[in-house]
């Protein structure tokens, strides 16, 4: 696939008229095209023609970056760089965000683009009016032939590549190798939101190695059984499942646009009981449309973008009041996708909500009973899709998996029901309903609808799997994955949280996102100015630049599992409490109240407690840090007898200590 609106060797891009080669970035151009667009670009290629004559290359101007939407201005391979350009027409600062764009765009080179991988790459930032300084030319100390970002002006541009290629030795790049490089990338799920809502398909912005299912067989799988059910006058389900991070939210992210996009397809919609999930959803939606229209020299408010987006990313509690007001006529959309379905209510929890907020005594359906009955409305056919996490419930009243399918059994026996064969497995808890599945007409298994490679952390895939025998406690099986794959995917602990901070500051380079996360639990790291009970706003938190005192890059406000469980960040900082501790005789569970810790008893929320730190230790896509505080001898409820002993648990294992 050719990325670039123009390629071409740089002897012939030398002896080409400039308004040639702006007239090829015209006609590729696929939007409105202003006039400071065709300046820029002249002034561009103005510039290259003066500082390129004597170096052999290929040049290439708008090179894009699906996963980010955007494009490389310019890009050079000249010897043994990449070099990635991105100039700032008439701008005489260097501002931080213009150094973060290129870092970003050479990152993703650098992760995603395969023949790019182990070559250096240069970013450099051009702003045109600039005074003379003298650039800076250095590595950045993860050792991977990523330069920092060079900043310098037009007149030094061309003593700045010369350098480089002097300071970056090696075998010449070949043009043939590079462009055939697959791009591989692993989005954030908000990024792959902004994508999939902008036009992109699945297969753009995501892997595509022979490891991983690919996500575009599942999205085409559950595509399928929708189509097969909407010719056929049938209503069936699916159960989709994956490990932390295989990418179940970017499928049914991808399944519901692709019927958003169709104008032959029925309405659907996609619905989470995650309220900080669906409310960074539809914030970032929002705010990319607006953005995009801006480009295109459209204006459009923020406040009818919003009401849009949120017809089609909806708070499955809202689609379920609706359905409670009008029980009668279907809803709207023949299509729901689940998230995380495992979290949906028991008939304790359903019917107690009931009574207390909608004034309905003896309500008497599971909360996946409910749902299903109101999509069973229809008078022909209906499709629900199940994206299924396994261990990943953690508040009271949460059903797991099995009560969808005893509502199923129980209820709906002329459902047809798709079925991931892995829902089979333990940690999805369906219970003995699964084992009564095969005496029942209908029931069709389907191994592409199982994700079983994580693409949350493109660096190691064996991350789950760590902090699963981290949580049961399989120290030999953990020390084994560690050893795999430490050299790919850092984890490091200490006993500070001020060292920590500064190990995420080290570590992130562009826009990577860090930040603090805890467990809702952890109420005794007051003293380290960590308060759970003070509300973190998702929206901020997720969302803003590194200038908003609210957002995760200050390091100041911490996210909880609930903040934090349905998205990521690059590196985090996971604080470990007093609340769920290592002892010889295994995982002690602990609730402070008033001002003393009490053991927790019931084995329901003795599970919740260690899914709580299942979510906590699975959100980094690149690395992360493990603070175990030392605790304070003068403060009985931080002893450090409660926090030393899960500190050397983890030494066990074998995670490096960091000290600074």
């Amino acid at each position: 696939m050719k990325r670039a609106y123009y390629a071409e060797e740089i002897s012939a891009f030398l002896e080409t008229a400039s308004e040639t080669v702006l007239g090829k970035l015209a006609e590729k151009n696929t939007f409105s095209l202003e006039r400071t667009q065709l300046d820029a670009w002249l002034e561009e290629i103005r510039i290259l023609r003066e500082v390129l004559p004597g170096l052999d290359g290929t040049i290439y101007f708008e090179f894009s970056i699906p996963r980010m939407g955007k494009r490389i201005d310019a890009a050079l391979l000249i010897g043994a760089v990449i070099f990635v350009i991105e100039f700032k027409i008439g701008e005489s600062e260097f501002y931080a965000h213009a150094v973060d764009q290129v870092w970003d765009y050479a990152l993703d080179l650098k992760y995603f683009h395969e023949s790019s991988h182990s070559q250096f790459i240069a970013p450099l930032l051009i702003a045109t009016k600039a005074k003379p300084t003298v650039p800076q030319i250095f590595m950045t100390s993860h050792d991977d032939k990523l330069l920092h970002p060079v900043k310098c002006n037009v007149d030094c541009l061309g003593s700045v590549i010369r350098e480089v290629l002097g300071f970056c030795g090696g075998q010449a790049l070949n043009r043939s190798y590079w462009e055939a490089g697959r791009y591989c990338p692993t989005p954030t799920i908000i990024e792959a939101a902004m994508a999939l809502y902008g036009g992109h398909a699945v297969t753009d912005i995501s892997r595509s190695d022979a490891s991983a299912i690919n996500l575009s067989e599942t999205s085409q799988a559950i595509c399928e059984i929708i189509d097969a059910s909407k010719k056929a006058s049938l209503k069936s389900i699916c159960f989709v499942t994956g490990v932390p991070g295989a990418g179940k939210t970017l499928v049914g992210l991808n399944v519901a646009t692709a019927q958003l996009h169709d104008p032959n397809a029925s309405h659907s919609v996609f619905l989470s009981g995650n309220g900080p999930l669906v409310s960074v959803l539809r914030e970032a939606l929002t705010r990319d449309r607006v953005l995009r229209a801006k480009s295109l020299g459209e204006k459009l408010k923020k406040g009818a973008v919003m009401s849009t987006v949120k017809t089609f990313v909806q708070n499955v509690h809202h689609f379920r009041d609706e359905c409670l007001i009008d029980t009668s006529g279907p809803p709207t959309e023949h299509i729901a996708l689940f998230d995380e379905a495992q979290r949906a209510w028991n008939l304790e929890q359903t019917s107690s909500f009931m009574l207390r907020k909608k004034s309905t005594p003896n309500f008497n359906q599971s909360e996946p009973e409910f749902l299903i009955s109101c999509l069973d409305r229809h008078l022909d056919w209906a499709v629900i899709v199940c994206l299924v996490g396994g261990g990943q419930e953690i508040n009271t009243g949460e059903a797991g998996i099995g009560e969808w399918l005893d509502s199923l059994d129980r209820s709906f026996p002329e459902w047809q029901i798709h079925i991931s064969p892995r829902l089979t497995d333990s940690e999805y808890a369906a219970g003995h309903v699964i084992e009564r599945l095969p005496l029942r007409a209908g029931v069709f298994y389907n191994d592409k609808l199982h994700l079983g490679v994580s693409m949350r952390s493109f660096r190691a895939e064996n991350v789950s799997l760590l902090v699963k025998q981290i949580l049961d406690r399989d120290v030999e099986e953990a020390r084994q994955t560690l050893a795999n794959l430490s050299s790919q995917y850092p984890i490091v602990i200490t006993r500070s949280l001020a060292s920590a901070k500064r190990w995420l500051r080290m570590k992130a380079r562009g826009s990577e996102r860090y930040g603090v996360v805890v467990s809702s639990e952890a109420e005794r790291l007051k003293p380290h100015a960590i308060d759970v009970k003070s509300p973190v706003d998702p929206i901020h938190w997720f969302l803003d630049g590194k200038d908003d005192v609210r957002s995760s890059y200050y390091l100041e406000d911490v996210a909880t599992e609930f903040h934090i469980q349905g998205l990521e960040l690059d590196w985090v900082c996971v604080t470990w409490d007093a609340d769920f501790r290592s002892t010889e005789h295994g995982w002690e569970h602990w609730s402070f109240c008033g001002s003393r810790w009490n053991h927790i008893k019931k084995e329901e929320r003795k599970l919740y407690l260690k899914n709580a730190y299942r979510v906590l230790l699975t959100r980094a896509r690149q690395g992360m840090i493990i603070v175990v505080p030392h605790g304070d001898e003068e403060d009985p409820t931080r002893d450090p007898a409660f926090y030393d002993p899960t500190y050397d648990y983890l030494r066990e294992i074998g995670f490096p200590v960091f000290e600074e």
